[in-house]
């Protein structure tokens, strides 16, 4: 249907996140794809992601990041994505962007991060990517692991647990699974 609005999904199996982690490095190159790894390991909206320099996030178990659309501060681990961290930004100086535009000197667009995120969700028959893909799969994954509703809606800064639930697809995971096998 032309025009309508795309609803975004999380990726819900490793084995969706491996095809679309292939597909980044495929299609896009490693800059997308350790966005991608970023993304869905800290759970940050990609506002706050791409103007990252490699000092902020090299070496580093955690960093305090102040959110931009909420404005509140909120402490992200690294520790487990650290090797990912120290691959990638070898040979990079302290002061290179994490994700450098290769039109200037500066970071890429929150645009450009969506167009890499979409293309590469393509090539792999998905039409629901977007860059809320990468946040809803961490919480999705976060949830399905931890069954923490109010410490996943403390990490994003929801207001309401239901908001928490709605964005990452469980509710609608759950009435899907409620209608299976129902039939009058």
């Amino acid at each position: 249907m032309k025009g309508a609005l795309v609803d975004v999904q999380p990726l819900r199996t490793p084995q969706e996140i491996e095809d679309m982690k292939q597909s980044l490095r495929r299609w896009c190159g490693e800059r997308d794809y350790f966005l991608f790894v970023v993304g869905i390991n800290t759970g940050l909206r990609v506002s706050d992601i791409v103007p990252f320099k490699v000092k902020d996030v090299r070496g580093k178990a955690y960093i305090n990041v102040l959110e931009g659309k909420t404005e509140k501060k909120r402490r992200v681990l690294l520790e487990e994505i650290q090797p990912e961290i120290e691959a990638y930004t070898r040979g990079m100086d302290d002061e290179d962007f994490l994700f450098p535009s290769r039109k200037g000197n500066s970071a890429i667009s929150t645009t450009q991060a969506y167009r890499a995120l979409v293309k590469a969700g393509e090539m792999i028959d998905r039409t629901d990517i977007g860059t809320h893909t990468m946040r809803k799969t961490f919480g999705y994954h976060h949830y399905k692991r931890n069954k923490d509703v109010a410490k996943l809606q403390e990490i994003f800064n929801h207001s309401a647990p239901s908001i928490t639930m709605s964005y990452i697809g469980i509710r609608q995971d759950e009435i899907d699974e409620s209608l299976k096998g129902f039939k009058l």
